[in-house]
């Protein structure tokens, strides 16, 4: 649609204005509900991060310190040589420290309630079951796993042993997502037609801490990567769970990219006839997400960095950057999560929001596999 048009009308603007001013407030479709608000929480929660990478390194330590009810208390590793200056830049006592291999150790330390792991794909799974069983709460960064199944068997692992799992969805924490949430609800330019949803980053980093990206047994690819926002922000953007996806695989370097992909295109159909078209990729700059109307559209660019992400709509309402510079949003994220947990309320992205994106992420690589044939979601 014609980003000049400004036929939306008065009533339109006055709706997406009180939005503005309402925040996130708005009703929301259960699987995206937000905590009630909570009072004063009696401590902060004592968070582990398990795998020491750059995202670790550069937002999430730094975030926790921003944060004001949970603080940075342990660290687990599978690369000893980092031990060191983590301990020496953050005061983590050696008690505190811990291995993939003694990780159960961690049911024996009252200093650390949560354990966030951000490790590569492909251990979400067996560190997630290995902390819940020792009693630890767990965040996990997204994907949450290598497949719906083991996705499925992560909820039940912390459903069994009463702890909460949280899936690392920062964008849902972010000001301007959630008042795309609450329009997806509120139809300000009437009913959804399409979406498209593009994050891809050209180039990809090639350090010891992410040659795992480019392996297809570590959870290596662009879809895994970056795809999970395109498939998280058709949901969330349209309010409904997809039934069915075409998807092509559109990897141009196979010298490089050998076994992952570096270019994913697909298809979401959604009930109503809605479609949500989206392409994922490390050989494009991406990161767009606009949602077409029956009367106009709204859009924001970027959707997904971690700072400055801002909208517009074709009634000439902006949705200014609100929320600070980074990791301003992984603690606005872990504050929100550890509330809820010592609240005793809804957490913003449970496991189960992460399963829902996998059974998406399963259909798409089986669409791409068998020749860009349509499969159906499952419920």
């Amino acid at each position: 649609m014609d980003p000049n048009d400004r036929s939306a009308g008065i009533s339109r603007r006055r709706l997406l204005q009180s939005l503005a001013m309402a925040g996130a407030a708005a009703a929301l479709p259960r699987a995206f509900a937000a905590p009630a608000p909570s009072s004063s929480p009696p401590r902060r929660l004592g968070v582990a991060l398990a795998g020491l990478g750059g995202y670790s390194r550069d937002l999430l330590a730094p975030a926790l310190q921003l944060t004001r009810h949970c603080r940075l208390a342990g660290i687990v590793t599978g690369s000893p040589h980092k031990v060191p200056e983590w301990q020496a830049r953050h005061g983590i006592p050696d008690a505190n420290v811990y291995g993939y291999d003694d990780l159960h150790r961690i049911a024996d330390n009252p200093a650390i309630d949560v354990v966030y792991v951000v490790t590569p794909n492909h251990l979400h799974m067996p560190l997630t079951r290995t902390v819940a069983n020792a009693g630890k709460h767990v965040w996990c960064e997204k994907p949450m796993a290598m497949d719906a199944a083991e996705g499925e068997a992560m909820v039940r692992a912390c459903r069994d042993n009463r702890v909460r799992l949280a899936i690392g969805y920062r964008m849902q924490h972010e000001p301007n997502t959630r008042r795309f949430m609450a329009m997806a609800q509120e139809r300000p330019f009437g009913r959804i037609v399409k979406l498209r949803a593009d994050a891809g980053w050209f180039g990809w980093r090639q350090g010891a801490d992410d040659a795992w990206r480019l392996d297809p047994a570590r959870g290596g690819g662009a879809m895994y990567d970056m795809g999970v926002y395109c498939v998280n922000a058709a949901r969330y953007g349209t309010g409904l769970e997809p039934v069915a996806v075409r998807a092509w695989d559109e990897t141009a370097r196979r010298d490089i990219f050998r076994g992952v992909d570096e270019t994913m295109r697909f298809r979401l159909e959604f009930p109503g006839d809605i479609v949500a078209e989206c392409v994922t990729s490390f050989g494009r700059n991406l990161n767009t997400l606009q949602v077409d109307c029956e009367r106009g559209w709204y859009a924001l660019s970027p959707f997904q960095a971690y700072d400055g992400n801002v909208g517009r709509a074709s009634d000439g309402t902006v949705f200014p950057a609100t929320l600070g510079e980074k990791p301003r949003m992984q603690a606005e994220q872990m504050d929100q999560d550890a509330l809820a947990i010592l609240g005793g309320t809804p957490l913003r992205a449970p496991g189960e929001e992460g399963v829902r994106d996998m059974r998406v992420l399963d259909a798409v690589f089986a669409s791409a596999r068998s020749g860009n044939v349509v499969v159906r979601i499952p419920d």
